[in-house]
């Protein structure tokens, strides 16, 4: 689950980092008060979406007046944000966060993920702030500095120091002490929290010697958030996809992507590789829907409903390898599904496992004109001849 800027920040602040001053706005009439309340000139105004890339983009604005500010306010609110991230298609700006202008003399990264190779938490340290932490690891990864934690000690006062001393020039004492509680408080937070990701970019040093979080990051392990109830009190529906939010309904695994090629799956390593041999037979995967193991004929049905309901499917896949989830179940989902929705895509089907003749023989038996694959290298044998129809 990810929050935006402003719940991040608070977050942060409750624990006693340093943000900026500053105030969410919904239309340019709240924006004319801002003035008024935030210390400036300057302000900066920040559109609140789920999105990274937001500077390049237009959605974060330094400006000098009130009237500025209004302007600004204006030029994002109920527009379109298209980032690198967003593809073409863009997010909708609803509210924007404004804040007071901060003399920066010096930008740092600091993040906390979990690093999958050690299986340990880890927390990522770098003198080239502001900057894109991947353009930073591909051009110059010396300045990508990383401590690895121990659950079973946690976070220790000296992997700060190995972290804050390996940077050049080594900040002031002042500045020093002050990022090593910022950094002890990072990690506290993070396990606290259950965060798959907490980001500071930039964390600054103002030239009045402060430390301030200029930007910040948070997303939840959304496996987590049964014990994080307040926490889900904060996640912004307006942000996701309509589809997406209708399989989170029914506990569904689908993510839509930006292809022509519908998939249905059953476990995420055999739906990464559906998508594989999608993107092998010359198309692009529409999505990644997981209906997993122990998927009832509701969520089969309810599945299959969403892919639908995407426009740009010109096709579907089903791959279905039946242990838990049997042949025969996944048949009758469809067939419910095709009941309540007019197919006019192909389907191509591939079912393998437990109950596998039962399943084969309810979709033989059915109105549906089905292809059905004998195994992965004929689906996707099937898969590029509709690709090739359907671009004559």
């Amino acid at each position: 689950m990810k929050l935006h800027e402003f719940q991040a920040k608070d977050l942060l602040a409750k624990s006693g980092i340093p943000t900026p001053q500053g105030q969410l706005v919904k239309d340019s009439d709240q924006a004319s008060k801002v003035a008024q309340t935030i210390p400036g000139p300057p302000w900066v105004v920040k559109a609140q979406v789920h999105t990274g890339g937001r500077g390049k983009a237009g959605g974060i604005k330094v400006v000098h007046d009130p009237d500025e500010m209004i302007a600004a306010t204006k030029t994002m609110l109920k527009k379109s944000l298209v980032t690198k991230q967003t593809g073409p298609e863009g997010v909708m700006v609803r509210q924007v966060l404004i804040e007071t202008g901060v003399d920066i003399e010096r930008e740092f990264y600091l993040s906390m993920v979990v690093d999958r190779a050690t299986a340990m938490p880890t927390m990522i340290f770098s003198q080239a702030g502001g900057m894109e932490i991947e353009e930073v690891a591909d051009q110059t990864p010396e300045l990508i500095l990383k401590e690895h934690i121990d659950p079973t000690t946690g976070w220790m006062p000296y992997q700060a120091r190995n972290l804050i001393y390996h940077i050049d020039p080594i900040p002031s004492p002042a500045a020093v002490k002050l990022l090593t509680s910022i950094m002890a408080e990072i990690y506290k937070i993070f396990m606290t929290l259950d965060c798959s990701l907490l980001e500071i970019n930039p964390l600054v040093a103002t030239r009045e010697g402060n430390i301030l979080a200029l930007d910040a990051k948070i997303q939840i392990d959304d496996n987590a958030l049964f014990r994080q109830k307040d926490l889900h009190e904060l996640d912004d529906p307006e942000e996701k996809d309509p589809l997406e939010l209708m399989a989170e309904k029914y506990q569904l695994s689908y993510i839509r992507l930006n292809g022509n090629i519908g998939a249905m799956v059953n476990g995420a390593g055999l739906a990464m590789a559906t998508m594989d041999l999608i993107k092998m037979a010359g198309a692009e995967p529409a999505n990644f829907l997981d209906v997993g193991g122990g998927a009832s004929e509701e969520m089969i049905t309810k599945g299959f409903e969403i892919i639908l309901k995407d426009k740009r499917v010109e096709a579907i896949l089903i791959n279905i390898f039946g242990g838990i989830l049997r042949c025969d179940v996944l048949a009758r989902g469809v067939l419910a599904a095709a009941k309540n929705t007019d197919i006019k895509v192909p389907l191509i089907v591939r079912l393998e496992g437990t109950n596998v003749d039962e399943g084969r023989r309810i979709l033989k038996n059915s109105d549906l004109k089905f292809l059905v694959a004998k195994n992965l290298t004929d689906a996707a044998d099937l898969v590029t001849k509709q690709v090739k129809d359907e671009g004559k």
